[in-house]
């Protein structure tokens, strides 16, 4: 009977591997009674522990000031803590943005106790991700090989390690429990692995790897009420941050662009649109020119996937796209008058032609601000709706009359006297020559006036 049972689960095996599968449930208990141990071994030499130091200055109790003569403002070291993972022999480690954000002094301890300055390369808060490099002189240091997020399946058995807490090299284990995940802001991709692995304060930027030892992604955050881990932890696909290490390494981050954007499919939706359920975004502005345009896609179509992974909402078309190489060729399908359509998109960088950058001066309101035309290139960067139209605030000087009048980076000048502004130049030339402004300035979803005599 034994052997009849142990032939049968090995042609149920062999026949889930004929099928494709290469994922089998345990089939006996001295499977059971396995240990992840190879896999720690082989991983955890590429993770590391980092430090960032910041220097904050505070004001002092007036009370002390008055009886002890304190000086006014004192400064103190604050330390974050965190993780990070070595991606390349010659020192390349990424990491959470979040954890180095800020720091003035950052070090890198290996687990062998080694510890090395580090320098930042990018650190970019759009994906809460940032690489450093130290210095090895010469010397090859473990590092872990990147896995495809995208052939992860819910259910899949993954490892964590980092620094929780700061007690030291720590791996819990877990599974995949839900693939795509938002998470409340923490990056501007929401796009997340969660898992059930433990995960607390201090794993931020620790790696998360599969079974063969791969790297699947980037420690993020959690969900928690209390601060301690709950059971649901999210992880940065390993996909988007290999495009975040390429870019570092080759000078900066390329984000490709899709040039339509649009919502969430809803039941209701669907139904209007003979949609069988709820699925993919329903376009509702698409740029002139861009890859969307181009490959046929009007306002009211609804794409409903991209090379074969379902689009769920905004945030999945923007990761799908943003994971290409500009140049690279996206299938995608769509529905239109009830039928559903395919199309291959060209990926390509938002187009910045026509940009104008520029600071203010003379005597007005606006003297001192930093501003551009506003590109579809401009508006991914600072994060605006890429079919905005204008001037743009870049920056203000913090001692100019545009800090004095309240104008903030972000501040897109519509009109100045009744006259809309389409250019840098024609915003100079509207200032000047008048001793009385009367300013529209729209603040994300507010328009605000400001009259100056």
């Amino acid at each position: 009977m034994r052997v009849l049972v142990a032939a049968v689960a090995l042609l149920a095996a062999l026949a889930g591997r004929a099928e494709g599968q290469d994922r089998v449930v345990p089939q006996s208990p001295a499977q059971v009674q396995l240990s992840f141990a190879p896999v720690v071994s082989k991983v955890a030499p590429a993770v590391v522990n980092v430090y960032a130091r910041r220097v904050v200055r505070q004001a002092v109790d007036p009370f002390f000031q008055q009886f002890f003569g304190a000086n006014p403002m004192r400064s103190r070291v604050e330390q974050s803590l965190g993780s990070g993972v070595i991606v390349r022999p010659d020192g390349i480690i990424v990491t959470n943005n979040h954890v180095i954000e800020g720091g003035q002094d950052i070090q890198v301890a290996l687990p062998d106790k080694r510890e090395f300055q580090a320098r930042v390369i990018l650190a970019d808060a759009r994906t809460d991700l940032a690489v450093l490099r130290i210095d090895t002189k010469g010397e090859r240091l473990p590092a872990l090989q990147f896995g495809d997020s995208d052939k992860l399946q819910v259910g899949d058995l993954v490892l964590a390690i980092g620094d929780p807490f700061g007690v030291g090299q720590t791996v819990t284990s877990g599974i995949v429990s839900a693939l795509a995940r938002s998470n409340g802001g923490a990056s501007d991709y929401q796009f997340f692995i969660q898992t059930d692995a433990a995960i607390n304060p201090g794993n931020s930027g620790g790696a998360l790897v599969t079974m063969d030892g791969k790297l699947i992604g980037i420690n993020s955050s959690i969900y928690s009420s209390s601060g301690g881990n709950v059971g649901i932890g999210f992880a940065i696909p390993s996909n988007m941050t290999r495009v975040v290490v390429d870019g570092a390494l080759a000078g900066g981050i390329k984000r490709p662009w899709f040039g339509a954007d649009g919502q969430a499919v809803t039941a209701e939706i669907a139904r209007s649109l003979g949609l069988q359920r709820p699925e993919g975004v329903l376009i509702s502005q698409v740029y002139p020119g861009s890859p969307a345009a181009q490959a046929g896609i009007v306002r009211g179509d609804v794409v409903l996937s991209v090379d074969g992974f379902a689009i769920a909402d905004s945030n999945a078309l923007r990761y799908r796209v943003v994971t290409h190489r500009p140049g690279d060729s996206a299938s995608i399908r769509f529905w239109r008058s009830g039928v559903a359509r395919d199309a291959t998109v060209r990926i390509a960088l938002p187009p910045d032609q026509g940009r104008e950058e520029g600071v203010i001066a003379g005597q007005n309101p606006m003297q001192g601000a930093r501003v551009a035309n506003i590109t579809p290139a401009l508006a991914d960067d600072m994060q605006m709706d890429f079919m905005a139209k204008g001037v743009v605030v870049l920056s203000v000087d913090r001692t100019s009359q545009a800090a004095r009048f309240g104008f903030q980076q972000g501040d897109v000048v519509r009109q100045i006297n009744g006259e809309k502004i389409a250019s840098v130049a024609q915003l100079k030339r509207v200032l000047a020559g008048v001793d009385e402004w009367n300013i529209a300035i729209q603040r994300g979803d507010r328009v605000l006036q400001l009259a100056v005599q």
